[in-house]
């Protein structure tokens, strides 16, 4: 029984190996009968049967494994039918979009000593082109050239087109004076492409040579050109070329395409020119196109840049007025805009809108509001949006989380950053370097150093490396609690770990020496940037020239203006403002104007940092004032609380009353809360007038407000009084001062005691006396200068 089983073993296996060899030998007689047909069709010159049986067979891979795997019964056929198929075979890979098959037919056919027509071999690099892989075509193209073979004109197109797709713009220049130099015709594309190229890199200089070229060689540009060049213009800034490179168009008889418009309405945007935007979009329509989501989306940054959300919801309404719908990314542009502009709500509410409409929801558009809610200071609608983004089923990233950790260590609360870092391993990606930033600085921020240190060892402990950010977090930190010591060996400690500090590390050290005025060491930090190869920045100047200021030294502080332009940089408006602003602490006039047109003439725009100053150092002209203050409205800046507090004190010194309080009515009009400042400033002109009862009610009506009198506001009205000759006034204020724990200054109480004498108040003056005998300056001061206090004060 046993021998029996073993047979019928043998015999089975025997059989099985019978039938797989009979379906090898099936297999085998049927990739030959395949090929025969292949070899019958071009026999009889059927090139395109042949091509489509061809493209059956490669496409399907059920009789061979690959094209290469078919290419090999070639050898099968007569040697003047295999050339003719061994392109139809590279021709179908390449037209069917198979790179790495056509590649492997290409090499077998060289390997052949063969080389494929020029059509069957444009098609391939068409298809490596297509399928960027812009090294393999130039290094075919190449291997062309070496060989001597003469390229037509659409070979060097798809070499140049490689070139200039992988970066390197300097091998398509060559490639063109190549074509030059062999007679070869440069074609509209080759320039389309060089254009093309030239514009994203931004240079757009180089770019307009070449299209110059282009026409002078009587190559027609097509849309395309135009378009590339408009598009470059556009974005260096130069709009004014740009609309010229337009006008062009219409004079070259080319119609300009909705990317055209887009693309000046782009310019004209980010140029904040939005009025002139709004016409190109209608002088678009008149030209017969319907603006795209495209178009909008950049309307909506264009308002996003002028901080215009406004605008943004009423170009919204448009949108919906006209039936145009939104996809998600002109969706998450226009949500930007009103989040930014603080309309959360308004963005939440456009967003359910735009889903029940079909917009798919997108980890873009909720880290949007997201973000909108948390720089609104929002942190429960935060998290709600979170929980709606779980509800989704929404990636949650570390852009996510980030914001979230973020804004509570903004607030201060490390202990829910630290829950929500939690959160965020339970439920998201593992933390990256920037959650460990975030904590860095938050940490750094309430002076936690020791935990600061404890984040770096853990960032190291999970494979994540300490970048320059995460090292400048903790010196920032360090800097503004004025543990320079600290920060400088941090540095260090930067450059024993690998991480080379960069120039803001070195800006945020000279900053903090020039904060705490110790110069010397600021211009040691300065110097070492120099022999470590770090080339300081304007940031690095300015820094330098506001601890010159702030310790005095003026004339040295401008002398590094010619400093900067020696580096190759150019003063900014924060240097021009520190200056003036040390300038105006001397009192120097003529410096602060002269500073002042040095910077209109460089072409920089003051801001409302450079008129501060200039206001108040030139108080005793207002003439120049009000120049300065129609200068400021021309250069659209609306005047803020500390503007507003320099006029109203520069017109009440002078005693212009009636204008002071018109500038007070206007601030208050214009919802700027008035201060101290403000208030002080609005007394001395009362009292400056006489009009002792109207200070008092300056004074009330600023408790009314919830402000109270500090002891300059009372020394205003003391001094005020004394002025008026009104001293039983000043007593009553120094009384109220005095009660509120207060100390008016020594001469203060000199000029008030001697006041109260000579009016015969000798009983109040002797209170005064008594009330400051312990203060330094009354001391040494004897009753008997003023003749009988002193036996008042005994009587006491």
């Amino acid at each position: 029984m046993a021998k029996r089983n073993k047979s019928l073993v043998r015999y089975y296996r025997l059989c099985r190996f019978i039938c797989t060899d009979s379906r090898s030998a099936k297999l085998e007689r049927e990739r030959y009968e395949q090929v025969k047909k292949l070899t019958i069709l071009i026999g009889q010159n059927q090139t395109e049967p042949a091509k489509r049986q061809l493209r059956s067979l490669v496409i399907s891979n059920s009789l061979f494994s690959s094209s290469s795997d078919l290419y090999t019964l070639f050898s099968t056929v007569p040697p003047s039918l295999k050339f003719t198929l061994s392109n139809l075979l590279l021709t179908v890979c390449a037209e069917a979009k198979l790179p790495i098959e056509a590649t492997d037919v290409y090499m077998l056919i060289r390997r052949d000593d063969m080389f494929p027509s020029v059509a069957a071999f444009n098609l391939f690099l068409e298809c490596l082109v297509s399928s960027r892989q812009y090294s393999k075509t130039l290094e075919i193209f190449n291997q062309l050239v070496d060989l001597g073979v003469n390229v037509d004109e659409f070979t060097y197109a798809k070499a140049v087109q490689s070139a200039v797709k992988s970066g390197d713009l300097r091998r398509g220049f060559e490639l063109m004076k190549c074509m030059r130099s062999s007679g070869v015709s440069i074609s509209g594309f080759v320039y389309n492409v060089m254009i093309g190229g030239l514009c994203k890199e931004r240079r757009v200089e180089e770019a307009r040579k070449v299209f110059d070229e282009m026409v002078e060689r009587g190559v027609v540009g097509n849309c395309v050109c135009y378009n590339s060049l408009i598009d470059g213009y556009c974005k260096v800034g130069d709009l004014e070329a740009a609309f010229g490179i337009f006008e062009r168009m219409k004079f070259d008889n080319v119609r300009p395409s909705i990317i055209t418009f887009n693309s000046l309405v782009g310019g004209l945007c980010r140029g904040k020119r939005m009025v002139e935007a709004k016409n190109m979009v209608a002088k678009m329509r008149c030209c017969g196109f319907v603006p795209d989501g495209y178009t909008y989306s950049i309307l909506f940054d264009g308002h996003l840049r002028c901080g215009d959300a406004n605008a943004a919801l009423d170009l919204y309404d448009e949108t919906v007025r006209e039936g145009v719908r939104l996809n998600s990314y002109t969706c998450s542009v226009l949500l930007n805009v009103l989040c930014k502009g603080g309309k959360v709500d308004k963005a939440e509410e456009i967003l359910h809108g735009l889903l029940d409409n079909g917009v798919v929801p997108t980890e873009v558009i909720f880290n949007t509001i997201l973000d909108g809610y948390c720089r609104v200071g929002d942190i429960v609608k935060s998290i709600s949006v979170f929980e709606k983004m779980e509800y989704y089923g929404l990636n949650l990233s570390c852009i996510t989380f980030n914001t979230l950790i973020n804004k509570f260590c903004d607030l201060g609360d490390m202990d829910k950053a630290e829950i929500w870092l939690k959160k965020m391993v339970q439920k998201g990606p593992p933390p990256d370097v920037q959650t460990y930033n975030i904590l860095i600085e938050g940490y750094g921020r309430i002076g936690d150093f020791n935990k600061c240190f404890q984040i770096l060892e853990e960032m190291e402990g999970r494979g994540l490396n300490p970048n320059v950010v995460s090292y400048g977090s903790l010196v920032k930190s360090l800097c503004d609690g004025g543990r320079l010591l600290e920060a400088e060996l941090m540095r260090g400690d930067m450059v024993t770990r690998g991480v080379m500090p960069n120039a803001h590390i070195y800006n945020m050290l000279i900053d903090g020496y020039c904060e705490v005025g110790t110069m010397k060491h600021a211009f040691r930090c300065f110097d070492e940037m120099f022999e470590v190869n770090i080339v300081p920045t304007v940031v690095t100047y300015n820094a330098l020239i506001n601890g010159l200021c702030k310790v005095g030294k003026v004339v040295e502080a401008e002398e590094m203006i010619r400093q900067i332009t020696d580096a190759g940089l150019r003063p900014d408006v924060i240097t021009y403002n520190t200056l003036i602003s040390g300038f105006a602490k001397t009192g120097n006039t003529l410096n602060c104007l002269k500073l002042y047109n040095d910077m209109k003439t460089c072409g920089i725009t003051p801001t409302l940092n450079t008129y501060h100053p200039l206001i108040s150092v030139c108080k005793d002209c207002m003439v120049t004032v009000e120049k300065l203050i129609q200068e400021l409205s021309e250069n659209k800046l609306t005047p803020d609380r500390v503007t507003y507090n320099e006029l109203i004190r520069c017109y009440s010194e002078q005693g212009n009353v009636e204008k002071s309080l018109a500038l007070h009515h206007e601030m208050v009009c214009r919802r700027i809360s008035p201060d101290l400042m403000t208030y002080n400033s609005l007394i001395i002109g009362q009292l400056k007038d006489g009009k002792t009862q109207e200070a008092k009610e300056l004074v009330n009506d600023m408790q009314t407000r919830g402000l109270f009198p500090k002891a300059i506001t009372y020394t205003t009205l003391i001094e005020g009084h004394c002025k008026l000759e009104d001293y039983l006034g000043a007593y009553a204020w120094y009384t109220e001062m005095f009660g509120k724990g207060f100390l008016p200054s020594v001469g203060t109480c000199k000029e008030l005691i001697a006041g109260l004498i000579k009016e015969g108040r000798r009983e109040e003056a002797s209170f005064i006396y008594s009330d400051m005998s312990s203060v330094k300056g009354l001391d040494n001061w004897s009753p008997d200068d003023y003749g009988g206090l002193s036996a008042v004060t005994k009587m006491q």
